[in-house]
Formats: C-alpha cells, structure tokens, sequence
C-alpha cells in the first residue's frame, strides 16, 4: 500500500474520529494524508444559514471543515504530509473516484446528515464494497487499544484479501490477529434431526480447511501472533461479538455466500451496523466494479 490515506470529513464528530484513524494509519504506512470534503451542489440552495445554532455562510462552514481537520490531523501527528480538498459533486462518486489512487478510504460512520452527511446506508454503503482500495468506516473514537485485529474468514477471494489487509494493520500496530470462521448451520425440519452428526462433521472438514488455508499467512507473517476461531453461528452475531474486544474489524466485500461469512449486502451490512469498532471493508481491486 503506497497510495495516500483518504479521510472524507463533514464536521461530525464520527468524521473527526475518521481524521484521527486516518492520521495514524498514514504515520504508521509512512504516507501522506489526504482530507477531503464534498460539497454537494444542490447544496448552494440549501437554507444554511437558518439553521438553527448557524450563522455561518455554507462556504464558511465547508471552508472550517477542511481547515479544523487539518489542523486536527497535524496536531495528532506532528510532521505528517496533509493535504485537503473542497470539492463540489456527489460524495459517493468523489469518494469513489479518490480511491483509485488511495491505498485505504476513511469515513464515519455516520454524519450531519443533510449536504454535509456521511451517513450509514447512503454514503459509508455507497462506498463500501465499491471503492477501489479498502474502506474503513470508523463509529467513533476508542479510548483504550486492545491491540487485536478481527478478520472474518470464508476462503473466498475477497476474504483473501481481508487476510492481507488484516495482517498488515496488526504487523504495523504490533498488535495480533484473531481469524474468524463463522459457519452457520443450514435449517432443516424437525424430521430432519438425525442429520446432526453429519452437520459436526461438515463443521469439523470445513473448519480444518479454513486451518490449512490461514498457514501461509503465519509463515508471511511469522511475528505477529495469531488466534483462529471457528463457530457455529450466525457470522453476523459472531463478528459483532468478537469487534467489542477489536481495533479493527475487517470483511471481504463479498464472501461465498451461503454459510460464509463476509457478503456485502447481508454480513457487510449487518456488521457495519452492529460492529463495535471501525470496520474495514476490503475487495479485490477496481477491476470488478
């Protein structure tokens, strides 16, 4: 990853979470920052200043945006390289655009809602599963580190690719990595029960092979401490619970369906909405969108 961290900022205090996130990860990956606001343009007819607790002409409160982040962002991290942009478009396909060039894309989780908002369901949904590089969608500020990367694991290829981008956040963190396979059991009818042998054993096969699959990662990564996890469950219940003890949280954008555990839509979605830290949403590249 040699691109810039992208952060999207509209003055919300998940967003200003966002430029925190962002600053680090550009100080740990050794790269430069970028900050970004996007005004939309039907926005200039937006009665801004009747806002109630605004006084402020629309240009002036975009033109705090980009100066308060930057400012927060230097602060953070003394030294960093920043640079901002006002734009004026769509957010989604601003954002979308910045990707191609960026080597992760940071937003809140939700926003001001309105022209200035980053809000989950349009924006961080919009984004997810859809940019070019991975997407990180930040909730809010985390007063401890709990020093442990969650990644949902299916073996798909998009899962692969969360693999990646999970062992390298905890090898630069020096945090560890705790691997995810969420397998949830088929529903049957109750005549059905004398199958429930055969479906521990279809656990058991299928969770061993997601074993085999994790050791080139532990030899790729010989220092960074790995634990693997394999539940029955629902993979949307099963990554919320494992995010409250996680920085981090990373999903393929898409999975094998079915029992994997990392669809866009389905998991993506819920663990965006239940997850209790950032989530991380990483696909495969531009060339499938």
């Amino acid at each position: 990853m040699t691109g810039p961290i992208v952060v999207g900022v509209d003055g919300s205090p998940q967003s200003t979470a966002a430029v925190d996130w962002a600053a680090d990860d550009a100080a740990r990956r050794g790269v430069p920052l970028k900050i970004v606001h996007v005004r939309e343009p039907w926005a200039n007819e937006y009665p801004f200043h009747r806002v109630e607790g605004f006084d402020q002409s629309l240009s002036d409160f975009c033109e705090g945006v980009i100066s308060g982040a930057v400012q927060r962002a230097r602060e953070r991290v003394p030294g960093l390289a920043v640079t901002a942009e006002l734009a004026t478009g769509t957010v989604v396909e601003k954002l979308k655009a910045e990707s191609r060039q960026a080597g992760a894309l940071v937003v809140g989780s939700r926003g001001m809602g309105g022209f200035a908002g980053l809000v989950l369901g349009s924006i961080s949904m919009g984004i997810a599963g859809r940019a070019a590089c991975p997407v990180v969608i930040v909730r809010g500020p985390r007063k401890d580190e709990r020093r442990e990367i969650v990644v949902g694991f299916d073996g798909s290829e998009h899962s692969e690719a969360a693999m990646r981008y999970a062992f390298e956040e905890a090898q630069l963190r020096g945090a560890g990595v705790r691997v995810v396979y969420a397998w949830q059991m088929p529903a049957f009818t109750p005549f059905a029960v004398g199958y429930t042998r055969v479906l521990d054993e279809v656990f058991e096969q299928s969770a061993e092979m997601a074993r085999r699959q994790l050791a080139p990662w532990r030899e790729k990564y010989p220092d960074v401490p790995v634990t693997q996890s394999a539940v029955c469950g629902h993979p949307i219940a099963v990554l919320s619970d494992f995010s409250r003890e996680a920085d981090l949280l990373v999903v393929g954008s898409r999975g094998l369906g079915g029992f994997g555990s990392a669809v866009l839509g389905s998991v993506g979605h819920g663990v965006l909405h239940r997850a209790h830290c950032a989530v991380a949403v990483v696909g495969r590249g531009e060339e499938e969108r």
